[in-house]
């Protein structure tokens, strides 16, 4: 039996709107952050403990490639934060027009880069 049917678009074919990437950025963010509070939570704990937890705790954050990945964790918890925002939003009904959801998508993702790296400005 031949059937003569198009295919539907394969993944590696068809382009995620941006809506679409930062839903999917939205729930894993949320994942990451849920990952990375827990461990943010095993640091303090390893610091308070003893002066030797506490070395052990100031020689891990000042490693330099947890810093990169506070420096991730940072723009997820912002990016997550301008997200949820927009979510409200969407809850009373606003914002679902196509254009509108796109430009708010791109508004989350500039806003959440823009606080990252005032955050790390100002900490520095």
């Amino acid at each position: 039996m031949n059937n003569q049917q198009p295919l539907s678009p394969h993944l590696q074919v068809y382009k995620l709107p941006i809506t679409a990437i930062v839903s999917i950025c939205h729930r894993a963010t949320g994942i990451i952050n849920c990952v990375a509070m827990t461990l943010l939570v095993w640091v303090l704990y390893q610091a308070s403990g003893s002066s030797s937890g506490y070395d052990f705790a100031h020689a891990f954050i000042n490693n330099w490639f947890i810093k990169l990945v506070l420096f991730a964790f940072t723009f997820s918890i912002y990016f997550h934060m301008c997200n949820g925002i927009r979510h409200l939003f969407w809850d009373i009904g606003k914002g679902f027009e196509i254009d509108t959801a796109t430009k708010t998508a791109k508004a989350c993702i500039a806003a959440a880069a823009a606080l990252t790296i005032i955050t790390w400005l100002i900490a520095a």
